[in-house]
């Protein structure tokens, strides 16, 4: 069994639907594509690990996606999924063209200015609906918020753990 930390979340179950078991998931992935397809998934274990769960069909509803796993044939079985996060191993995640990274391969990573400058960890990406998502980082300073965008970032370095960032001079002064 894999930790379920390492594997890479595609959805959440938000509740059961109808009485044979389907669940109601919203995608958390920028390829809901994926559902219809999708052949197994994995959700939380004891202990920090995963297990694999078989998906039998999986069709969009109203913006998101009814998903019916083998084995899990009434309301009452569906029902202990609710809140669950389904998940995928990285490595069936589509391949990206060179200089593009999914934001799960940033968090951790080290930011640090042009200068070399520690400026803490990359802790989040949030999503603002209004251009460029935004790096949440978190250091002995506190917490500072960057665009997730070219003029932002100048290197990102997953193989040594880093990230190297153009910090405007109004934030440097805080």
């Amino acid at each position: 069994m894999r930790p379920f930390a390492e594997l890479v979340g595609i959805g959440r179950v938000v509740k059961p639907q109808g009485r044979k078991g389907e669940l109601v998931v919203d995608p958390t992935t920028d390829r809901p594509d994926r559902f219809p397809n999708l052949r197994r998934a994995f959700v939380p274990a004891p202990a920090g690990l995963s297990r694999e769960v078989e998906v039998e069909s999986s069709w969009p509803h109203k913006g998101r996606f009814v998903v019916k796993l083998k084995g899990v044939d009434s309301i009452e079985a569906a029902e202990a999924y609710r809140g669950l996060d389904l998940r995928i191993p990285p490595e069936e995640l589509a391949a990206l063209p060179a200089g593009s990274y999914y934001h799960h391969e940033l968090i951790g990573l080290l930011a640090e200015d042009e200068q070399g400058r520690s400026h803490g960890r990359v802790e989040g990406i949030l999503e603002t609906g209004a251009g460029a998502p935004v790096l949440v980082l978190k250091g002995d300073s506190g917490e500072e918020l960057l665009p997730l965008a070219e003029g932002f970032v100048k290197q990102v370095d997953p193989a040594h753990g880093r990230i190297v960032l153009h910090v405007p001079d109004s934030i440097e002064a805080r």
